[in-house]
């Protein structure tokens, strides 16, 4: 998950509202301790937090609840507006016809970056063609044509060819009929002289819309001065942070770019071609808390999921059966490795507890699953509560199973539900408040 533990450890943070008789200092004061060491360890920078937290508390103790707002509410709605701040805006780049040039130092996962962010775009339905113009790199050329063949977009490069802007040129001439053109650039160990040169001149050759910076998460706080640097030189309009996924200093790194007035343009999520998402700061922030993200829910979803696929309707009322459940293991697994997906739905440490062991539900376990199914009459599959412990050891003995397993699945269909329950309503309606927040 992106920032795993810092999700975890504010949404713990948070719960100490949800269990508390009454909000009043003492309560306030331990929730955003707890804040302030779970920023802390995401590397964000020390004042930052101190500046923030102070914030916090002086507004949860100050400030009246809205109206409609009860005080627990108010405070989840304070902590989410002074993280927003924190982070600042996502950038303006919008589903339309563009060129875009990508930047970084080498080993930040520039050409990888490019290749995912094609990828972005075709799945938004523009058709898109990438331009190999790292010249530097030896096996960039072949690195970047075969992910753009992963990808299934368009692809332009020489690879004998020492000439970046003579590439970009042609590459622009040739793709012209493609309505996103991206353009991978050189990296170096530094920021060197020649590649500011190449930069510029690359820069004015292809004319780009946009101009993105790619850092790796892993440089923390350090991104400022890389942001500054490079936007000094050919002005970048956002800021692409790689490696999201699998380092602490991740908080530091998205909190750096901010304070330089730069946005963030997409975020690294996972190692495959399709984990990049455009960040947009809202919906970051509530996935952290454990408010879900049903935009970005629906938004792949619609990607990937036909409506014989999935009833979306049906799972939303909370009332579904163990057909609905295999469908809608079925569909999720198209839509992405089921951690992610279920960080959109608004359960997290302040609901529904989705263990490890869900996100296992995915190849062999959905097969296991279908067989026991198949050994079930039709009004078990309706209705699961008729399952008692006869009906258990004949489904295990039909299927060739063990009666653990079906009652694994009948735990599972009963989490699932439960789940999809969670997301309607209870005692901490995360949606509800979602809606008070604008969103």
């Amino acid at each position: 998950m992106v920032l795993d533990k810092l999700g975890s450890m504010l949404q713990d943070s948070l719960k100490k509202l949800v269990g508390a008789g009454r909000i009043d200092e003492h309560v306030v004061g331990e929730v955003v301790k707890d804040i302030q060491r779970a920023l802390l360890s995401a590397d964000v920078n020390v004042k930052l937090v101190m500046e923030l937290s102070s914030r916090i508390k002086e507004r949860s103790l100050k400030e009246a609840p809205p109206a409609g707002m009860n005080p627990r509410e108010h405070v989840v709605r304070i902590v989410y507006q002074e993280l927003m701040a924190i982070l600042g805006r996502g950038s303006d780049i919008k589903l339309a016809p563009q060129k875009i040039l990508m930047v970084g130092l080498q080993g930040s996962g520039k050409t990888t970056t490019t290749a995912k962010i094609a990828k972005y775009f075709k799945r938004k339905g523009l058709r898109t063609g990438v331009v190999a113009a790292d010249t530097f790199r030896p096996g960039a050329y072949d690195q970047l044509k075969l992910l753009c063949e992963r990808a299934g977009v368009a692809f332009y490069g020489e690879k004998d060819n020492k000439d970046s802007v003579g590439i970009v040129k042609k590459g622009l001439a040739g793709l012209k009929d493609n309505e996103v053109i991206i353009i991978d650039t050189a990296g170096r160990h530094a920021l060197e002289s020649d590649l500011i040169a190449e930069m510029e001149q690359i820069n004015l050759a292809a004319k780009p819309e946009h101009k993105i910076l790619v850092l790796d998460a892993a440089i923390g706080q350090q991104a400022s001065v890389q942001a500054a640097a490079f936007n000094q030189s050919i002005g970048i309009t956002g800021v692409a942070i790689t490696k999201l996924d699998g380092t602490a200093k991740g908080g530091g790194a998205l909190s750096a770019v901010s304070e330089t007035g730069s946005s963030i343009a997409f975020i690294g999520t996972g190692e495959t071609i399709d984990d990049i998402e455009k960040f947009e700061p809202d919906r970051f922030i509530s996935r952290l808390l454990g408010m879900g993200d049903i935009k970005s829910l629906i938004e792949r979803a619609e990607e990937v999921i036909t409506e014989d696929d999935f009833d979306v309707e049906a799972m939303m009322r909370g009332k579904i059966t163990l057909k609905d459940v295999y469908k809608q293991m079925e569909a999720v697994n198209k839509m992405g490795p089921l951690k992610q997906v279920m960080q959109m739905v608004p359960l997290g440490k302040l609901g529904i507890n989705v263990t490890d062991e869900m996100y296992s539900v995915t190849g062999e376990k959905m097969k296991m699953y279908k067989v026991l199914m198949d050994s079930m009459t039709e009004d078990e599959l309706e209705d699961p509560r008729i399952i008692g412990s006869s009906r258990v050891l004949r489904i295990a003995r039909g299927s060739g199973r063990k009666p653990e397993h079906v009652r694994e699945l009948l735990k599972y269909h009963r989490t699932m539900q439960k789940a999809m329950k969670g997301m309607r309503g209870g005692k901490f309606n995360m949606q509800k408040i979602m809606k008070k927040f604008g969103q």
